[in-house]
């Protein structure tokens, strides 16, 4: 089993980060390596806090914790820096500006329930509660009808059918 230096590996992550943005695929025909070893690796990478996204054609659709990475790398830059970096990476400004809000706005206690909207929760959540209550109290009810059905119907086969009752 071969061994590979950190530098090379770097050197092959970095061919699944942006601007390359090549496949797990696309990396293991060209280099040969297997593809769970380079999951690993690309795996390893985002661990240590390296923006290694699962699909870098479209930065959109990465996960939270990949673009709140990009955020927190980007948070001391200035305008000049950010362009560098959205240049390496692969990225808009508008992207990372629009990122950075979504994390500030998921802090945001603004978004607090009205008093309406608290009491038309808590009457749903009562109202959702009787439901369930009244399903179960169901559910027995017809367990216990089918057990009767088929009690009259082993006592029909054992003793026969009896019309004089």
């Amino acid at each position: 089993m071969p061994r590979y230096s950190d530098e090379f590996k770097e050197q092959v992550v970095r061919k699944m980060m942006p601007p390359n943005a090549q496949s797990v695929a696309q990396v293991h025909r060209e280099t040969g390596i297997s593809e769970p070893t380079l999951y690993a690796w690309r795996n390893r990478f985002r661990a240590e806090g390296q923006v290694v996204p699962a699909d870098p054609s479209n930065p959109e659709s990465w996960s939270g914790e990949n673009k709140l990475a990009v955020v927190i790398e980007t948070a001391a830059l200035n305008e000049q820096e950010l362009a560098e970096y959205c240049r390496r990476k692969g990225l808009y400004p508008e992207q990372i500006r629009r990122w950075r809000e979504a994390a500030a706005g998921g802090n945001d206690d603004t978004q607090r329930l009205s008093p309406t909207e608290r009491r038309e929760m808590q009457a749903d959540r009562k109202r959702l509660r009787r439901l369930e209550k009244e399903l179960r109290r169901k559910d027995k009810a017809l367990a216990e009808a089918a057990a009767l059905l088929v009690l009259q119907k082993k006592a029909q086969a054992i003793w026969g059918d009896d019309g004089d009752d």
